[in-house]
């Protein structure tokens, strides 16, 4: 089992209030418990965030390389216009 060290942190009166309320009902045994769950938590959403940067890249450097010829951004955003007009007017025509 690793040593746990003690640090310090200063909250807003609001979040210290919401610790106290989940330890005083029994939500969780201790205040460290709840940093320690919201760290494991920060910690899991920074990973997808560095992943979704990498895959980004990837897919920018594939576009990159993509030689093939592209869709003009005018003809994009015509189908997209029809699109979503057709879907406004059937919306409409409930």
């Amino acid at each position: 089992m690793s040593t746990a060290e003690k640090i310090s942190i200063a909250l807003p009166r609001e979040m210290v209030s919401l610790v106290r309320d989940a330890v005083a009902t029994g939500e969780y045994a201790s205040s460290s418990e709840i940093i320690r769950e919201a760290l494991r938590d920060w910690t899991y959403k920074r990973s997808l965030r560095q992943q979704g940067v990498a895959e980004l890249r990837q897919l920018w450097q594939e576009a990159l390389s993509d030689k093939t010829q592209g869709i003009a951004a005018d003809d994009v955003l015509d189908r997209l216009e029809r699109k979503y007009q057709a879907i406004a007017d059937a919306s409409r025509a409930k």
